[in-house]
């Protein structure tokens, strides 16, 4: 597996980066590039008698949702690409960082791009060479290299969840002795059912239909509604009497003929009045 391969398949993509004094200046969430490959101090700020300098610092921390797509060193003469920002400072009081060259980065969304920054290294000019690297140019006796390719996000982790008491106690080895039932676990008893309907069960029905907007079903309903139904006490006792054998035996089923033939009626009083009047009124 080569250098390129084994980058891409573990490392995540830088998300910033920035210039430090040193480790107390740098943020907490920022690595600072201390030394070289070749093992040298990477102060930017060389000279004798010095006391403060500047690093190169860089971030993986991923909660902001960007990625560095591109880092670019340029001169003071160029001028910045569209797209792309100068990094920012964290340095002491007396530290201030060289002009001549800059180095400019372009941050992306992490869902809009497929490869990213993944590594920054240095190296003494003119010295080393880092394969499968891209060299963004010299800086102060330093030269700049990158490592660009696919990145991989972490896969966020579920939250653990509360396991109760009861949950903790059992166990996969074996089955004991059935346990009496604890009065928090008792069987709830089933709803008594009523063939009436309360006035109250009435209110509610009709506040949630007139609650959801569907007016509609308000003509559905009759002023019976909620009404129980009970027999009248002239009744009762013959409801609580068994009929006898005899009275059933006398019940005679009529047919559609026989109804029509009972009930026929042939309206001639009617007509006949109905012709007197018309009489009468053409008369006057």
């Amino acid at each position: 597996m080569s250098v390129f391969e084994a980058s891409s398949a573990t490392n995540r993509p830088i998300t910033a980066v920035a210039w430090a004094s040193n480790g107390t200046t740098c943020p907490s969430h920022f690595t600072l590039v201390s030394l070289t490959e070749d093992g040298v101090s990477a102060n930017f700020s060389r000279g004798f008698g010095l006391k403060s300098g500047y690093f190169l610092s860089y971030s993986k921390d991923l909660s902001g949702g960007m990625v560095v797509a591109d880092v670019q060193v340029i001169s003071d003469k160029e001028t910045i690409p569209h797209g792309y920002c100068y990094i920012p400072e964290y340095l002491e009081p007396k530290a201030s960082v060289g002009k001549k060259k800059r180095v400019c980065v372009r941050i992306v969304p992490v869902g809009s791009v497929a490869t990213a920054v993944l590594e920054l290294r240095m190296t003494a000019k003119n010295k080393t060479t880092l394969q499968q690297y891209t060299c963004l140019g010299d800086m102060n006796g330093f030269v700049v290299w990158c490592l660009k390719g696919p990145f991989s996000t972490p896969v966020p982790l579920a939250k653990p969840r509360s396991v109760s008491l009861d949950m903790r106690s059992l166990s996969l080895e074996g089955a004991g002795p059935p346990q009496p039932l604890k009065p928090s676990n008792l069987p709830t008893a089933p709803p008594k059912v009523s063939h009436h309907r309360s006035n109250l069960e009435t209110n509610e029905s009709l506040e949630g239909v007139c609650g959801s907007g569907n007016h509609s079903n308000i003509f559905g309903r009759t002023a019976m509604d909620g009404v129980p139904f009970t027999l009248h006490p002239k009744f009762e006792s013959q409801s609580n009497t068994k009929a006898s054998i005899s009275s059933l035996c006398d019940i005679r089923i009529k047919s559609v003929q026989d109804i029509e033939n009972e009930y026929n009626y042939t309206f001639a009083v009617e007509e006949l009045a109905s012709k007197r009047i018309r009489s009468s009124v053409t008369t006057s």
